[in-house]
């Protein structure tokens, strides 16, 4: 794969994305230092970050060390002692039906329901799981929701918030996808006032997830076939490798060794070397290939393939699909229970949500939703922090 240094400044580069094609080998380049905007509307604020520990050679460019386990602190399905005492119930925002359902899952019926913002597309646990947030992206607006009441507290007014993540390496930060207008914007945790903006010069900026050391976040342009590369203390866009197809959601790997990507347009996996990007292997899986979500044991990696109507389960250390489960719908996001036993599904295009048995694959429960069912999340779930989208735990 040949790479590239890119020396000249930021608007050739999107010249060049313009006129390349998003199919075709996988090809790799970095990218220059910029200056960049501030957001439509708003002023961009200092370039506020402070100063993270010296980065070793094992580290440097987010590659796994031996031994290590970026999921370690989920294994054992027991959430903070903070959430014990919460009742764990799934939240499933409605994109079409600007509404929130709340499902009781120790008797999977939905027992709340209540309106938001414009289409809302996922809910985002805080870094420390002290509050929800609700991305109403046409809104662009946050709907804050108590973990107590289950209820709406608060709107926060911020532009397209499609995904949220939570970089935590040099202090915490909000990291906002805003997908319609092709940029990263960096905010303040808790007010949400802009930090830094950082555009991206291929179209759907979408899904993603940090290396290992938490330095450097990957990130999917669905209508692109690109996957970047932004470091996050710097904010600054580093990297990028192309994959082709429809990439969509990435999740690391337990050694953070390996970054998977689910590519909705090739119908399986491509697989990242987070450091270098080079592209590892494609494991086909299936028709719509779009969310992941990893085993309780870490083991394992399940796949919603949205258009097939199937989950395909990967073994880890082989690379190999293991098991594909028929469940029908169109499985899009996806939530364990603390026990793992059970895979809570959105399934976007059927206004449903399915419960499936991960010990034999069959649908347990199918429940019906709002209008397009999408980034809904299991709260509260084990981990010691959320790292963000719907529900990402270390």
């Amino acid at each position: 794969m040949e790479v590239v240094s890119l020396r000249k400044s930021f608007f050739p580069l999107i010249a060049l994305a313009i006129v390349v094609s998003s199919c075709g080998s996988p090809q790799h380049r970095s990218a220059s230092s910029v200056r960049v905007p501030a957001a439509d509307g708003e002023t961009s604020g200092p370039n506020v970050s402070a100063t993270t520990p010296p980065a070793t050679a094992a580290s440097i460019g987010g590659g796994g060390a031996a031994g290590i386990n970026v999921y370690a602190s989920t294994i054992a399905g027991k959430v903070l002692p903070k959430l014990a005492g919460l009742k764990p119930l799934v939240y499933v925002p409605n994109s079409g039906a600007r509404t929130v359902d709340v499902i009781d899952p120790s008797t999977m019926k939905i027992v709340d329901s209540f309106g938001v913002g414009s289409v809302p597309h996922h809910v985002f646990p805080a870094f420390d799981m002290s509050t929800l947030y609700v991305g109403n992206t046409a809104s662009n607006t946050l709907t804050q929701i108590d973990i107590h009441s289950h209820r709406p507290v608060r709107t926060i007014a911020v532009t397209d918030p499609y995904n949220l993540y939570w970089p935590w390496v040099g202090g915490v930060k909000a990291m906002v996808v805003a997908e319609r207008f092709n940029r990263i914007d960096f905010r303040d945790p808790v007010t949400f006032k802009l930090i830094k903006s950082v555009p991206v010069a291929w179209r759907g900026i979408d899904h993603g997830d940090f290396t290992a050391d938490g330095r450097y976040w990957l990130g999917s342009t669905e209508y692109a076939g690109v996957v970047i590369k932004i470091d996050v203390v710097a904010m600054k866009l580093v990297d990028y490798v192309r994959v082709g197809g429809l990439p969509i959601d990435l999740r690391l790997s337990p050694d953070g060794t390996k970054m998977f990507v689910a590519n909705q347009g090739t119908n399986g996996v491509t697989v990242l070397d987070p450091k270098t990007l080079k592209v590892e292997k494609f494991i086909r899986t299936g028709a719509g290939a779009h969310g992941f979500q990893i085993s309780r044991d870490t083991k394992r990696i399940y796949i919603g393939n949205r258009r097939g109507g199937t989950i395909s389960v990967i073994d880890i250390a082989t690379l190999r699909v293991v098991r594909t489960w028929h469940v029908g719908g169109s499985p899009d996001m996806m939530q364990l229970n603390w026990a793992g036993t059970r895979l809570w599904v959105s399934n976007r295009n059927n206004a449903s949500v399915s419960v499936i048995d991960t010990r034999t694959g069959a649908v347990i429960k199918t429940l019906h939703t709002g209008d397009q069912a999408h980034g809904l999340t299991f709260f509260p779930s084990p981990g010691a922090r959320c790292t963000g989208h719907n529900g990402v735990y270390r």
